[in-house]
């Protein structure tokens, strides 16, 4: 169970201004504000960035609580779970003043559904963004409940280039800046953050056999059908196994859709993953929209090249003809994974070419590139 703090925050670590001293200030008591722990089986990339935020901050001395909805584990810092995925938006004011009490910097972390912070949290307070939800509400809310997406879109612009219209925000990729500045946000209060990815242990046996794994939260804007459709057109030509890792919403319906050659691993263990990521001859990203594209380094790190659409976020983490394909159709990505399927030595100078990408993107690096923003944003703040 998730640790449930039982007094303020501030009884325990005095203010910042207490401790004052030449240095620049550091904001040594932080909280992120996010709908899911690392531990929802809902997670995915948005819960890993802030975990190994909140761990490498919690290593480097901070005192760090994520306050969360919906089921939580025990971490090494504070877990505060309140309300579930929706009702927490609702409840998030009154657990902050309840179970947290005060802090040096709120992190809230914008991932479509506002909690509008700076309209309740006096103090400083800055924005950590994945990609904005423009066009995805639009997805998720089709036919008759589109007046909840043009709400929401409208609410989650507004939000970022009005509520959060003081504060810095935290881009994971040149796409998501991109798309803040897009809406209104001015570039001055943009920072850019890349994701990390760890070094992986030895690596498992490449599969003597084609293998092509697929990996994601089973949902809409993953477009796993769309891969699916793909494989018809590509199967009689490679051969081998689709893997989809990762499970959702979706599922059954993709289950059904799906044809020969297709396996539905649900989630897996860490260990499990790396040996399919080794494994794979390819990883295949079909993705409408991403952040980053925390997997595609992950498959890099472990020399498996990538075949993505050219899209926000993966535009980011894949260089097109050298660490692996951006396609800009259907055709274009069936066309790629089957030259990549087909050649051998490519693959492997694609994939060698992803590892020494990769070594440049490492969680350590993420931690201390967002503790100096951090640091800007408290010292930035007035009230």
């Amino acid at each position: 169970m998730p640790q449930h703090v039982p007094f303020s925050l501030v009884e325990v670590f005095p203010r910042l201004d207490q401790h004052r001293s030449a240095d620049p200030p550091q904001p040594r008591r932080i909280v992120f504000l996010a709908r899911r722990d690392l531990g929802n089986p809902a997670a995915g990339g948005s819960e890993l960035l802030v975990d190994r935020l909140a761990d490498g901050l919690t290593r480097l001395g901070h005192q760090v609580t994520l306050l969360c909805g919906g089921p939580a584990a025990n971490r090494d810092y504070r877990v505060v779970s309140a309300g579930g995925d929706l009702s927490h938006h609702l409840r998030a004011k009154s657990a902050f003043a309840r179970q947290v009490g005060d802090c040096d910097l709120l992190v809230e972390v914008c991932n479509g559904m506002p909690y509008l912070a700076p309209l309740w949290h006096q103090g400083p307070t800055m924005c950590l963004v994945n990609h904005v939800h423009t066009d995805l509400w639009q997805l998720r809310f089709g036919g008759a409940l589109a007046p909840a997406a043009r709400l929401g879109r409208r609410l989650e612009h507004w939000s970022l280039t009005a509520a959060q219209r003081r504060n810095l925000m935290v881009a994971v990729s040149s796409s998501t800046a991109g798309a803040l500045r897009a809406i209104g946000v001015d570039r001055e209060r943009i920072r850019v953050v890349h994701n990390g990815v760890e070094e992986p242990g030895p690596r498992a046996e490449r599969s003597p056999e084609p293998l092509f794994v697929a990996v994601g939260r089973l949902v809409e804007y993953k477009r796993i059908d769309l891969l699916l459709r793909l494989w018809e057109r590509v199967r009689p030509v490679t051969g081998g196994r689709l893997v989809i890792i990762g499970d959702g919403p979706e599922r059954a319906r993709l289950e059904a859709m799906a044809g020969a050659g297709v396996e539905f691993a649900g989630h897996v263990t860490e260990e499990e993953k790396h040996r399919l990521l080794c494994a794979a001859w390819l990883l295949l990203h079909p993705s409408a929209v991403e952040g980053w594209g925390l997997v595609v380094t992950e498959a890099a790190v472990r020399e498996t090249p990538s075949v993505a659409f050219d899209v926000p976020g993966l535009r980011d983490s894949v260089v097109d003809g050298e660490t692996g394909v951006l396609a800009r159709g259907e055709s274009s990505f069936a066309a790629a994974w089957c030259a990549l399927a087909l050649s051998t030595d490519r693959r492997v100078l694609m994939g060698k070419a992803a590892r020494e990408r990769a070594a440049h993107y490492r969680w350590d690096r993420t931690v201390r590139q967002f503790g100096a923003v951090a640091a800007e944003a408290v010292r930035g703040w007035s009230p």
